[in-house]
């Protein structure tokens, strides 16, 4: 069996799957970066695990990420969303949803979603060299400089702490440990 980091739990299919094929691939699709950053705010005081098991629900809920269609719910669309037990019904984080999608289309004016996240890494991962994963900082000074240009242009649910694990989620930072098998794979996939 190949070692993984220490955070994944070994007896849980989809955390592992979640692990092993997507956590730290770089992404620069947009509609994929802007589940995942729905997705890391829902978790706010929630465990992964909870949000791994509601990926389903929010992609049905949220038109499966297409931004354009979110940005047009409407009132009574969000309080359909909160009876919804496919999703986190919280009222904050829902309507956060509809507001960042309303925000992300602001970006698309302009370019595009994935050139906009990807500039706070001057389009490049960031490599980690940490042997356990107490080694890895919460937060960075990218993950501010993101958290506040996304608060600037209206985003929620985008502090510091949420746009790291959003970073580290998309492949913008390689967070793997040294020990981890990902860890060489995606290296070797940069050459």
């Amino acid at each position: 069996m190949p070692r993984r980091c220490e955070w994944v739990p070994e007896g849980d299919p989809a955390y592992v799957a979640y692990h092993d094929l997507e956590w730290g691939v770089p992404s620069y699709d947009g509609r994929h970066l802007f589940e995942m950053l729905t997705l890391e705010g829902a978790q706010a005081g929630l465990s992964w695990s909870t949000i791994l098991g509601k990926r389903e629900g929010y992609r049905a809920a949220f038109a499966d990420f297409d931004a354009a269609r979110v940005a047009r719910f409407d009132r009574r669309r969000i309080e359909r969303l909160l009876r919804d037990p496919g999703i986190v019904r919280n009222r904050l984080k829902v309507e956060s949803t509809v507001n960042n999608a309303r925000c992300v289309r602001e970006v698309e004016r302009t370019g595009d979603l994935a050139g906009y996240l990807w500039q706070f890494v001057d389009g490049t991962p960031i490599v980690g060299k940490w042997r356990s994963t107490a080694e890895i900082p919460a937060e960075t000074a990218r993950s501010k400089a993101m958290s506040k240009d996304l608060k600037r242009r209206g985003f929620r649910f985008v502090g510091p702490t949420v746009c790291y694990a959003f970073m580290q989620a998309v492949g913008m930072v390689n967070d793997h440990t040294t020990t981890c098998f990902r860890y060489e794979e995606l290296q070797a996939a940069r050459r």
